[in-house]
């Protein structure tokens, strides 16, 4: 499974020829003006939410790769409208494919769509590859307990966590968070992308290896193998 970080929350997944991107913010980011959106491949976009940094390149995205958007019901059917194929679902229900499961699962948050109209509840997702990988991509969360449920069904290998703060958990709260996943993995997302939720990279990375697990923030465009 490979893993590369696209700015801000966005992510390119890429595993037994399947491709995923997550929640697509990058025309809109300034710091992933390399990334040129036309070039991305997409059998699938998992969107975790409505707000405008998780959706804006959705729409061109899914169309140019004639991709399928696997999102709440709200969100789905926003997409539906646009002739574009979703599958709507909810929390505790799960995708599958003949490659991978992608579990929605809870998360601490606001959703709604640019204009103010309401996107659904906020997730994350669990997803599993055929060959038995498993991340965690929790969305724009707050640490919450239900955290504590993911590993009672999956081992995971990587926990994808929001580190920015403001408007989502910070470091320490992320690495409590890594505590209740059980994972000691963690790629960093949601930090930089504007002032509120700038942060220290060599401070946090020593936070998380002073107990013992490992921050991995990747420069957008580069990838992680598991």
């Amino acid at each position: 499974m490979k893993i590369t970080y696209l700015g801000h929350a966005s992510l390119h997944i890429e595993f037994e020829e399947t491709n995923i991107i997550v929640d697509p913010f990058i025309s809109g980011n300034s710091l992933a003006s390399a990334i040129n959106i036309s070039d991305l491949k997409a059998d699938y976009i998992l969107v975790t939410h409505a707000h405008q940094d998780h959706i804006l390149d959705v729409e061109q995205i899914a169309k140019s790769n004639n991709a399928t958007v696997v999102a709440n019901y709200e969100v789905a059917n926003h997409f539906g409208e646009k002739g574009i194929d979703v599958f709507a679902m909810n929390h505790g229900g799960t995708y599958k494919t003949e490659t991978f499961s992608a579990k929605y699962v809870n998360a601490i948050h606001t959703s709604s769509f640019p204009d103010g109209s309401y996107g659904g509840q906020p997730g994350g997702f669990v997803v599993t590859s055929k060959s038995g990988k498993s991340i965690y991509i929790a969305g724009d969360t707050a640490l919450t307990f239900d955290m504590k449920l993911i590993p009672l069904q999956t081992t995971l290998d990587l926990a994808i966590f929001p580190i920015g703060d403001t408007f989502t958990m910070g470091v320490d709260d992320a690495i409590i968070a890594s505590d209740f996943v059980e994972c000691d993995t963690i790629l960093g997302y949601h930090y930089d992308s504007f002032p509120p939720i700038q942060i220290d990279k060599e401070e946090a990375k020593q936070k998380f290896a002073n107990r013992h697990k490992e921050l991995l923030l990747l420069e957008i465009g580069k990838s992680i193998e598991l």
